[in-house]
């Protein structure tokens, strides 16, 4: 599953987690190279956060091996803090901590800090500079988060959920800012559960459900293994009979969702024209239908057969 990358600058062997009786990571073995923007895709509880604040010394792992430009989180994490930046699933600062007072005292943690008018400037925030962290919008909040992280012109970024609870204009501007880092070869951990996000901004992906990784590879690699078909889905005035929907022209796989048949189809045109012939003898009727390429969330559906939770 995990495919050896030359000059690894994050590898991560056999790792697992615990929390008493749960087991948020087990066995999560993976590397990431230098300049590459990798991607850790799963729902919320699946074992991403675990295993990003393992990596960042936060935690400490219960079994497995991790490095982060030939360091140990545990043992080395003063140095460690010298070359990696962090965005937290969730940052709180200070109500009354100013945006650039809050920039110059991270800064002043390491021992090559960046230019802070630069950051402010970048992270479209020296408007902000006076601004108390209460009165920044929730995308100001997370431009500045990003800020702080590469106030020490770190090597390694980890970022959790970088753009979760943003609106969708914000989520694009914070995605732009990914891509320039990616331009500046900066070696980048991402985690989401938005699939647009692991397929627009990651090199390369590992899928990750109940703490197990469970795919690997860039995203046009995991999404061959739906190559070949479509996902159609459809809503129905009424439900169908177990299978019935399976049984149609060209369908290679079925799964229903909250009322939701989500098929997999090898030739769309002779699956849609069997649906309506069906619908027609069973009187039933068709209240929404979407015809879509496959995407990461098919390989995830194929792999557990559920959808990627919220």
């Amino acid at each position: 599953m995990v495919s050896v990358v030359a000059g690894a600058v994050i590898q991560v062997q056999n790792l697992v987690k615990n929390y008493g009786p749960v087991q948020a990571v087990r066995g999560v073995s993976f590397e990431v190279g230098e300049g590459e923007v990798f991607g850790l895709l799963g729902p919320n509880g699946a074992g991403k956060t675990s295993t990003v604040e393992m990596l960042e010394g936060l935690r400490r792992p219960d079994g497995g091996h991790l490095s982060v430009c030939g360091l140990d989180p545990e043992r080395d994490g003063r140095k460690l803090k010298q070359l990696t930046g962090a965005v937290l699933q969730l940052t709180s600062l200070p109500d009354k901590l100013r945006v650039e007072e809050a920039l110059r005292l991270f800064a002043g943690f390491y021992e090559h800090p960046a230019d802070i008018e630069a950051l402010l400037a970048r992270f479209q925030l020296a408007e902000k500079r006076r601004a108390f962290y209460h009165q920044l919008s929730g995308g100001q909040k997370q431009r500045l988060a990003l800020a702080m992280s590469l106030v020490n012109n770190p090597k390694v970024l980890l970022l959790d959920e970088p753009t979760a609870g943003l609106d969708p204009q914000v989520r694009r501007e914070i995605y732009a800012i990914i891509e320039e880092l990616r331009q500046e070869k900066k070696t980048i951990l991402l985690t989401t559960h938005y699939i647009e996000e692991a397929e627009r901004l990651s090199d390369r992906v590992a899928i990750i459900d109940h703490g197990v990784l469970i795919a690997l590879g860039t995203p046009r690699e995991l999404k061959q293994g739906s190559a070949g078909t479509t996902r159609i889905e459809v809503r129905l005035a009424r439900p169908v009979s177990d299978g019935a929907l399976l049984r149609l022209d060209a369908v290679v796989d079925l799964h229903e969702f909250d009322g939701t048949y989500v098929l997999h189809s090898s030739e769309v045109p002779q699956t849609i024209v069997a649906l309506v012939k069906h619908l027609e003898a069973e009187g039933n009727e068709l209240q929404s239908l979407e015809i879509a390429a496959p995407s990461l969330e098919d390989v995830f559906i194929e792999l557990t057969g559920q959808r990627l939770r919220e």
